[in-house]
């Protein structure tokens, strides 16, 4: 079951740590490369294509990303599917994270069809990740966390899958 905005902000302000800006204190990082290795088979399989990706990003606290390459989405434009170091959060993006505002213009602009959307957020959800959408991930920071030091204007991406030393 997805959670609401209100129970995504609450685990955001849940997991944010002000001492541990790229991983958290009991951050296990063999246990996360594996949870990512089955993201990547799950998503290879489900689109029946390799999919490139990407782990074990140094200095950011995201973890890594699987890209679904474009020609096999229905609209033609690449999934990437951006995973932190934090919670199991995910992230899905058309293209790149910021191309959009979000999946919601994504698809309204026909780079993003419901249905790989749907695939991709199944095989996170049944794989154990929360998937953040976008939209809320670039609203403004409201953490404890001194991040205004390494952006302009912080964001909750900044601060889950970004660099931020």
């Amino acid at each position: 079951m997805a959670m609401s905005e209100t129970e995504l902000l609450a685990l955001l302000r849940e997991l944010d740590d002000p001492e541990r800006l790229e991983r958290p204190l009991h951050y296990d990082r063999a246990a996360t490369g594996v949870s990512f290795g089955g993201l990547v088979r799950r998503l290879e399989a489900d689109f029946g294509v390799p999919c490139e990706s990407e782990r074990d990003s140094q200095d950011s606290s995201e973890y890594g990303r699987v890209r679904v390459p474009a020609d096999a989405t229905v609209c033609g434009t690449r999934i990437v599917v951006c995973v932190s170091k934090f919670g199991s959060l995910a992230e899905v993006c058309a293209d790149n994270p910021g191309a959009f505002l979000g999946t919601v213009e994504a698809r309204e602009e026909g780079a993003l069809d419901p249905g790989d959307l749907a695939t991709v957020e199944r095989a996170l959800a049944e794989l154990g990740y929360v998937n953040v959408p976008e939209e809320l991930l670039e609203s403004d920071y409201e953490g404890p966390s001194a991040l205004e030091r390494f952006a302009a204007r912080p964001t909750w991406w900044t601060r889950f899958f970004g660099t931020v030393w």
